[in-house]
């Protein structure tokens, strides 16, 4: 919104489009670009296409980065922009950032985090700038859900999807579907302080029989929590 105000028509965005997008994220772009006046641009990539990729390895986020970046970089040299951004923003240094590394290949600037702007930061902004997406609940990719080493897969991108859009239903806004290929298990997480309404009787069960329904023998409840990353902690202890 705020390269809409300065830069007018000398600005593009794009969202990338693929199994690990959920389709409400992508309903939400289009919204945003259709209330806020910007162009927006879908990019059909093609990560789910290379092995890299879908054998998960814990930076699986570099290939599906390199992926879109390349396809960046060509989309600013046929609409003569000289500058990629994303939107990295000062809290992410705290995390395993494999895709950092490919933004700094393709020489991809981070406004936000240069700016030294943090998630609480850009929240107080968006308010005051009136965008509805103010407080909205983190939604990294849904390969993200599977485990690393674990076959990432449209199937399984799909089952997350669709178990997550169940539990939201529900009145739980921030969730994760972390799903466990030997079952498969879908193990939830929420936090903390909603752990308790999750695991009553009736609603487990409302949501033990749906999530079985779309392909999942199994459904447990991770008693420690919603936690940020949860699946980066082994990744990055591994890496250092």
């Amino acid at each position: 919104v705020v390269a809409r105000e300065v830069f007018g028509d000398r600005m593009l965005t794009a969202i990338a489009d693929s199994p690990s997008l959920p389709r409400a994220e992508l309903a939400e772009a289009r919204e945003l670009a259709r209330r806020f006046k910007f162009p927006l641009e879908i990019l059909r990539t093609g990560e789910f296409g290379n092995e890299d990729y879908t054998s998960n390895p814990s930076n699986r986020c570099y290939f599906c980065k390199q992926e879109l970046f390349t396809h960046l970089e060509q989309l600013a040299r046929e609409r003569g922009l000289a500058v990629i951004a994303y939107g990295e923003n000062a809290s992410d240094l705290s995390d395993f950032r494999p895709g950092a590394q490919a933004a700094a290949e393709f020489s991809v600037r981070a406004p936000l985090k240069e700016a030294g702007l943090s998630k609480d930061d850009i929240r107080r902004i968006s308010r005051r700038l009136g965008l509805p997406t103010a407080d909205k609940p983190q939604m990294p990719c849904l390969s993200s859900r599977i485990p690393h080493g674990e076959v990432v897969s449209p199937e399984k991108t799909l089952m997350i999807e669709q178990a997550e859009v169940i539990l939201r239903e529900l009145g739980f806004s921030e969730v994760r579907v972390r799903h466990h290929e030997a079952g498969p298990v879908a193990l939830i997480e929420v936090p903390a302080e909603v752990i308790g309404k999750l695991n009553g009787t009736e609603t487990f069960d409302s949501v033990e029989a749906s999530l079985k329904a779309i392909g999942y023998a199994r459904v447990m409840v991770d008693e420690r929590g919603y936690r940020r990353g949860s699946l980066n902690i082994v990744a990055h202890a591994s890496s250092s």
